[in-house]
């Protein structure tokens, strides 16, 4: 009896210190990434921080680039200057497409940027039955070899829920992506029910 209680403890132990490990380990990367992230922006927070003129153009570059896209709008809510945001890329399905790419970044997911990113389709739901609408960005995304994950090609991710009245830069709290579930093999609106019930529903 007393060696299947020390087996136990053992057993138990071992997930503790390898449950702190790992909130560790990803607790120094999620740093490790945000610093890299706002240091993509460096320049612009820079001149923004010096009060020098800047224009729509100099922001152009910071909204085109996917990674840099998400982060430029919020740093420019911070200094008052969304006016300076290029206009073509003050869209939903723009916002929703640079949130992708940053969670995928995460080193618990995709651990990089997608080499192509394609837009799909809305996916909505009636989540009360009383006509209030949860709305779903669904795109498509692959990346190439020597990445682990080229060699499930196309792969569905979900960007959501938005709300009718939602404007594009909303934080949307179900971006999610099963990685192990390629485009082939699962629909938009399958994907997208799947994060709406286990995401979202159960939060």
């Amino acid at each position: 009896m007393k060696i299947v209680l020390i087996i136990i403890g053992l057993m138990v132990l071992a997930i503790i210190v390898f449950s702190l490990y790992r909130f560790i380990t990803v607790e120094l990367q999620n740093k490790k990434l945000n610093t890299l992230r706002f240091f993509r922006v460096k320049e612009l927070d820079d001149i923004l921080k010096s009060g020098q003129s800047l224009s729509e153009k100099d922001v152009l570059p910071f909204a085109e680039n996917i990674l840099t896209r998400q982060t430029t709008y919020q740093l420019l809510v911070e200094y008052d200057r969304t006016d300076l945001f290029p206009k073509e890329y003050y869209t939903l399905l723009k916002a929703a497409e640079s949130n992708l790419a940053n969670w995928l970044e995460f080193p618990t997911e995709l651990d990089a940027c997608p080499d192509e990113i394609e837009y799909i389709k809305r996916v909505t739901f009636d989540f009360d039955g009383q006509n209030n609408f949860l709305h779903y960005e669904v795109f498509k995304y692959r990346i190439n070899e020597p990445h682990w994950a080229a060699k499930d090609g196309w792969t569905l991710g979900v960007v959501g829920p938005y709300f009718d009245d939602s404007q594009p830069y909303d934080f949307p709290k179900a971006t999610f992506s099963r990685g192990n579930c390629p485009y082939k093999n699962i629909t938009p609106e399958e994907e997208a029910k799947w994060v709406h019930e286990n995401l979202v529903l159960k939060s």
